[in-house]
């Protein structure tokens, strides 16, 4: 008589190989997310490799191109037009976005996720990225005036975005944690400060972004800056400054100066590159719309007549005049600051790849140069640029916390810290009543109504009230 239990044997048997099968699925998974972990992490080293790169042939261009202009006198009336001209056709016609700094590339790109509008087209292929790295080279070896600092925001949201393509799905990695990783990677790699991109993400790119993508700003940014230190040292951008002299309290009106010049300045600065972006009025803007490529030949007669006036110093980044004033081994003309402003204006319209960062603060230390004596013997000249150059980058990108950051983790000006804060809020708070945000205003020229036939930029004025980057939800 046959018998109703199961038998032991085969139930144990079961047993083992269920419990064999979770541990091979924990393994697979385990698996999966250190293949993810490791493919990521490639390529906030690539952040950094490429930040390396990008720095010194920016350099060896800029060094290039002073040396032909001592060497021929006039050069950059020949390379300029020519070389705007050249520059802009290639990025119409081979890699249209991008063009301009990069940020406001990457926050259309993060907006458009989960939103109505969508994007006209993509921003962070492998195309961009390349044209961003060769055309900016170029432009600045052209002599116009533009940084890396920003590019290499969208280098760095690019890599990531196609790392992102190759992770495990399994891990479901948010595609927007990867963009302003990547994008504050490249710039805490490229300027060599790991808070300020820290903050640049948070205050910035991350508006709405849940809070668990912290993990993944900070690894990619301690990697990428890793990678920049083994090549350049523990290094400060503009070298370390020395505050022993200074004394505190620091004289109230002198602030008050700071914030308000820069503020209007940086403001002013914001607003007509806005107003360059979405229209040129008159002949000025038909003609720009019309004939793009005679345009940025023009443009790059206006910065070459713009470098004459200046003996050559608004060409390039403006990094070397600025570390100049810093270390006050030099004087510049007093209107260098004027030069470089509208300089650096002429090359955003001209529509050329390129930032806005370093030429932000080489403007604010020729300003500060200009209003240094108003600080009395006990403050030097020096801190006075620094105050300026914080608050005019503060100004221009309304981003107050991550502007006093970058400056004081630059020039090591811990000392300054409380100086710093209150420049660069009251000269972002006065920037904010004559301009909107300027990278949140340009990223609207990247999306379009999905209900629209056929997709065609839409206005800033139409949609800076529909569109909310602070309540962005993925």
């Amino acid at each position: 008589m046959s018998s109703d239990k199961p038998d032991p044997s085969i139930r144990l048997r079961d047993r083992l190989a269920a419990r064999l099968y979770r541990l091979k699925r924990r393994q697979v998974a385990y698996r999966h997310v250190w293949i993810g972990r490791l493919i990521f992490w490639g390529g906030a080293v690539a952040i950094g490799l490429v930040a390396v790169l990008f720095a010194q042939m920016t350099e060896l261009a800029v060094e290039t191109l002073h040396g032909l202009d001592d060497r021929f006198p006039g050069w950059v009336f020949l390379s300029a037009p020519l070389g705007g001209a050249l520059i802009v056709w290639l990025t119409r016609r081979y890699c249209m976005g991008a063009e301009g700094s990069g940020i406001p590339q990457v926050m259309a790109e993060m907006a458009q996720h989960g939103h109505r509008h969508r994007l006209i087209r993509p921003l962070l292929t492998l195309r961009i990225m390349i044209g961003k790295i060769v055309l900016g080279i170029g432009a600045i070896f052209a002599g116009f005036s533009a940084g890396r600092e920003g590019p290499m925001v969208q280098i760095g949201a690019a890599l990531m975005h196609l790392i992102g393509e190759r992770l495990p799905r399994r891990l479901q990695v948010d595609r927007r944690h990867l963009l302003a990783a990547g994008g504050a990677a490249g710039i805490a790699a490229a300027f060599n400060t790991p808070l300020a991109g820290i903050l640049f993400a948070i205050e910035e790119l991350s508006r709405g972004v849940e809070e668990r993508m912290s993990g993944l700003i900070i690894t990619a940014i301690v990697i990428a800056g890793v990678v920049a230190q083994v090549y350049f040292g523990n290094y400060t951008y503009f070298g370390w400054l020395d505050i022993s002299k200074v004394d505190t309290p620091h004289p109230v009106g002198l602030l008050l100066m700071v914030s308000l010049t820069c503020g209007l300045a940086g403001g002013a600065f914001a607003r007509l590159m806005i107003l360059s972006a979405t229209g040129l009025p008159g002949r000025l803007g038909r003609w720009r719309r019309d004939y793009p490529i005679r345009f940025a030949a023009g443009c790059g007669l206006a910065v070459a007549l713009i470098g004459l006036v200046s003996d050559g110093l608004t060409y390039g980044t403006g990094y070397g005049e600025a570390k100049h004033l810093l270390a006050q081994d030099t004087v510049l003309p007093w209107h260098y600051g004027i030069d470089k402003f509208f300089a650096t204006l002429v090359t955003f319209a001209s529509g050329v790849p390129g930032g806005i960062f370093a030429p932000s603060l080489s403007i604010g230390a020729g300003l500060g140069q200009n209003l240094h004596l108003l600080a009395g013997q006990n403050y030097l000249p020096a801190m006075t640029n620094v105050l300026c150059m914080a608050s005019f980058l503060a100004a221009v990108t309304q981003t107050p916390i991550t502007a006093f950051v970058i400056v004081m983790e630059m020039v090591s000006g811990y000392g300054l810290v409380i100086d710093l804060m209150i420049v660069t809020l009251l000269a972002s708070g006065v920037s904010r009543t004559i301009c909107p945000p300027l990278y949140r205003t340009l990223a609207l020229r990247y999306l379009a109504a999905p209900e629209r036939a056929a997709p065609e930029p839409v206005a800033a004025e139409t949609l800076q009230a529909e569109i909310d980057f602070n309540k962005e939800k993925p």
